[in-house]
């Protein structure tokens, strides 16, 4: 199973709807990351971690699981770089493939050199975008393709069933 480990901070400064919502909330900021991060776990069944460091939450060293995104907040003087380092070493095996997503490029070169494989905070943008496109094209296709009745049916069901459609009492 692949897994992908999100430097969160790192991300929502690297990614400009993100970065707009920190302006006003960072907690806004980091929920929507963790909903993007869930669609993409909900799409390719991938393991996903986000890691947040205790710079903006000072004093937290916990572990959640929300959307079924592990969501890893450091404790204090901890960095996410540290923990990152740590969960690599520790997931990568012959069984996954382990992906990290950040754009601190001293961060992409430390993992690098540890087995895994860097993604950046564009390229992992850009996986989302596509994602929401192939959702969004398999809706349109099943609404598209819905299923007929192959018999006639007297008026007054139809009638009936177009008041139902409708909501009609």
């Amino acid at each position: 199973m692949d897994v992908i480990v999100v430097d969160g901070y790192n991300i929502i400064g690297a990614w400009e709807e993100l970065q707009r919502l920190k302006e006003r909330d960072m907690a806004q900021a980091r929920d929507r990351l963790i909903e993007r991060m869930a669609e993409y776990k909900a799409f390719t069944g991938n393991r996903v971690i986000i890691v947040f460091d205790a710079y903006f939450v000072k004093g937290i060293a916990s572990k959640l699981n929300e959307y079924q995104v592990e969501i890893i907040y450091t404790k204090e003087k901890e960095t996410a770089d540290e923990c990152i380092e740590k969960l690599v070493k520790d997931l990568k095996n012959v069984d996954n493939q382990v992906y990290v997503a950040t754009s601190d490029y001293a961060e992409q070169q430390t993992i690098f050199g540890r087995g895994a494989l860097r993604k950046s905070a564009r390229e992992l943008a850009i996986e989302l975008k596509n994602i929401e496109v192939e959702i969004e094209e398999s809706i349109d296709q099943y609404a598209n393709n819905k299923p007929q009745l192959k018999i006639p049916l007297k008026k007054n069901v139809l009638e009936t069933f177009e008041k139902w459609r409708r909501g009609d009492k």
